[in-house]
């Protein structure tokens, strides 16, 4: 993940802008940014969605308040995703970290409709 490469004047990676990933890489994008990260959040989505696209514009501002790379992926182009993810609705935002054995392992997530940046900032930091 090339975003993931830059990093702070501390040598910590720098949080990226939050993007768009293709559901086919998903898994892969994902089990690297867990790797580079305590936190990632995974913004679930599909294209004719109002609510989904009310979220988007917010979650630059919440990558930055808290400190987290943020993937987008639409399961439409791959349904194994929303199958093996447990996706019922979109939005859905999901919270991963690594697991024990490396893998990203999902440790809470919300599929309330929209949310503001604000309870998406709060939801990331208690889980810290």
């Amino acid at each position: 993940m090339s975003e993931t490469t830059a990093t702070t004047a501390d040598d910590t990676p720098a949080i990226p802008k939050p993007r768009d990933v293709n559901a086919r890489a998903f898994r892969e994008e994902l089990r690297a940014a867990v790797a580079d990260h305590d936190l990632v959040l995974v913004d679930v989505y599909t294209k004719g969605c109002t609510l989904c696209q009310s979220i988007e514009p917010v979650l630059g501002s919440v990558a930055r308040a808290a400190e987290v790379p943020i993937l987008l992926v639409n399961p439409q182009t791959d349904p194994t995703l929303a199958e093996e993810y447990a996706i019922r609705s979109v939005p859905t935002l999901a919270l991963f970290e690594v697991g024990e054995n490396g893998e990203p392992v999902e440790v809470d997530r919300i599929a309330d409709g929209f949310v503001g940046a604000e309870r998406i900032v709060e939801f990331v930091e208690s889980h810290r």
